[in-house]
């Protein structure tokens, strides 16, 4: 059997307030495997937005092991978590997370920049990047310039650009409007059925839930259903 991308066993995860230790993941175990199209939906506080900060190497839980690619996160020096960052994690942010100073081509390169692909490649990958989500005549645009859609599509082409393992998308759509959000999901899911791109969003967002494949729904920090449609 093919091996899970991303694994989560007995994940507990408590934030200090005060004196007193608060849980926010109570004994998680969750297993995604390539080409799955994942929400983790719940409340406010169920514990979403934690297990995917645990999944992107953001945080480290209380206890239990979170693996990515068969790596145990809690044994990868800083080093080698930064590298797994760079190279096999994409990141999605309700805030876009774009650098104000880079164009949308600048900031979408910005991974292969790092990681040291030529020129050429770079050009090359991302250009088609670009035009594949909708902003082909854009790229010499700064983020100021862009609308919030046209921003969180920049996002996606970066997070997408280095051909990551799975692709972390927490509340994409939170800051667009509807017909926004739809072509957004409509864009995220044609790269999952394309390029075989992973994608784990964390949402409460029903526009998502209802363009996910798999849906697990968290509650007080433990998974009270998983479905796969």
């Amino acid at each position: 059997m093919e091996q899970p991308i991303v694994e989560l066993r007995d994940v507990v995860k408590s934030y200090r307030q005060g004196h007193v230790d608060v849980p926010a993941l109570r004994g998680l175990t969750l297993s995604v495997r390539k080409g799955e199209f994942v929400a983790i939906c719940g409340p406010s506080g169920s514990g979403k937005t934690t297990a995917l900060n645990l999944i992107g190497a953001l945080d480290r839980p209380s206890s239990g092991s979170v693996r990515v690619e068969g790596q145990e996160l809690a044994r990868l020096s800083r080093t080698r978590l930064s590298s797994l960052r760079r190279d096999r994690i994409g990141f999605v942010f309700q805030a876009y997370n774009l650098i104000p100073v880079l164009t949308a081509y600048e900031n979408a390169e910005s991974v292969l920049a790092l990681q040291g692909v030529d020129a050429r490649q770079r050009r090359e990958r991302v250009m088609a990047l670009l035009a594949e989500v909708g902003l082909g005549g854009l790229e010499h645009r700064r983020p100021d310039h862009l609308s919030g859609g046209q921003q969180q599509r920049v996002a996606i082409a970066r997070a997408i650009a280095a051909d990551p393992a799975v692709v972390l998308a927490d509340e994409p759509t939170a800051n667009v409007d509807s017909e926004t959000a739809e072509r957004l999901l409509d864009i995220m899911g044609k790269l999952n059925t394309e390029r075989g791109a992973t994608f784990i969003f964390s949402t409460h967002d029903p526009r998502v839930m209802d363009h996910a494949r798999r849906l697990v729904r968290l509650v007080d920090g433990r998974i009270e259903s998983d479905e796969t449609r």
